[in-house]
Parts: structure tokens; sequence; C-alpha cells
């Protein structure tokens, strides 16, 4: 049996509630629970303990970020919620400083990482539609969803965690279609767990 973390990374703005996230929460939670895994689910901007959430990322094997996409990264809160518990995770709980020493001061940052054994999967969902990536004609210049989320992926590989394959939810404001949506995330994790 493996431990899976959920973090539900929205932040809720009158205009955008959250259900959609919160519902991609809840399919994966019965998904992952019906093929076994132990489910820990935490949302940031309802307030966290620092110290809890270092325990919930050293317990998980696998950690999902559900998160819409805002302004081009993720809300706020969750990354209020990545300054206080992921610096705080550099004295060992996450990675033990940024991987250089002092007799290789310029050399392997980034490499200190004590997740080795924690993959990370990201679940998105997005005002885009699909058409806007992979195409230089469209505004992402032919960019990938993974190459807009680079930040997160970087900030995920300085813990040495493993990425799993994206799942992106497109068009949800405009052109919203949640079942198709719902199905297509299903058989993502059907795929990936």
């Amino acid at each position: 049996m493996k431990n899976v973390l959920i973090i539900n990374a929205h932040h809720y703005y009158p205009f955008a509630e959250g259900n959609l996230n919160q519902a991609m929460v809840e399919l994966a939670e019965r998904e992952l629970e019906g093929k076994g895994y132990t489910v820990k689910t935490v949302k940031p901007s309802a307030g966290y303990d620092v110290e809890q959430a270092l325990a919930d990322h050293t317990w998980a094997d696998i950690v999902i970020l559900q998160s819409p996409v805002n302004w081009m990264g993720v809300p706020w809160s969750f990354k209020k919620y990545m300054d206080d518990v992921y610096t705080a995770g550099m004295g060992g709980a996450m990675c033990n400083g940024d991987g250089r020493s002092e007799d290789s001061p310029k050399k392997n940052y980034g490499r200190g990482g004590t997740l080795s054994d924690t993959k990370y999967m990201l679940s998105l969902t997005a005002n885009a539609p699909a058409e806007s990536f992979n195409d230089s004609d469209e505004f992402f210049e032919g960019k990938s969803v993974d190459d807009l989320m680079f930040p997160m992926h970087m900030n995920f590989k300085f813990f040495d965690m493993q990425p799993m394959p994206t799942f992106m939810a497109y068009d949800v404001m405009k052109n919203a279609e949640p079942e198709k949506d719902f199905e297509r995330f299903k058989q993502h994790l059907h795929e990936n767990f």
C-alpha cells in the first residue's frame, strides 16, 4: 500500500470558487482509495501547521498538486505554503540545504533533495484552451503545459522528487466540459497509479 498526499492549492475568488478543483480532489481520493492507496488531503488556503506539512511530505510516496493555473503559475496562498513549508524542509526533512558544499561551492546546486523515493504529479485546471499550447502561432508560442509549469517542476526536483505525467483540464471557464475532464482524469489516474 502507498501513501498519497493531495494538495488542493485552490484559492477562493468570487469568480472562481474552487468547485472544479475540489471535485478533482474528491475524484482522486475515491479512485486512489479504491485501488488501496492511503490518501490524505490538505488545503493550504485553509491554514496549515509547518511541522505537520513536513511530516505529510515525508509520509507520502506520491504528492498530487491539484491547482488552478493563476496568472501562469500557482495561487498565492500555495506560494506562501511553499515559502513556509519548503523553506523549513531545507533542514533535512525535504533536502539538506541546496546541494552545494564548501569544497565545491559552485557545483551541484539543487542536488540536496532527500525525497528521492517520492513521486509527484501536477493536476491542473486552466482557462486556456488546449489549442493554445504546442502551437507556435498561439499564445504560448509552441510551449507545452509542462513548459509553463517549469518553476513547479523545479521546486519538486529541488527535493529530488520524481515526476509523473501532468494532467490538465483546459478551457474551464469559457467552454467547461467537466464530465469529459473527469473521465480523462479518471483515465489518467488509472494509467499512472
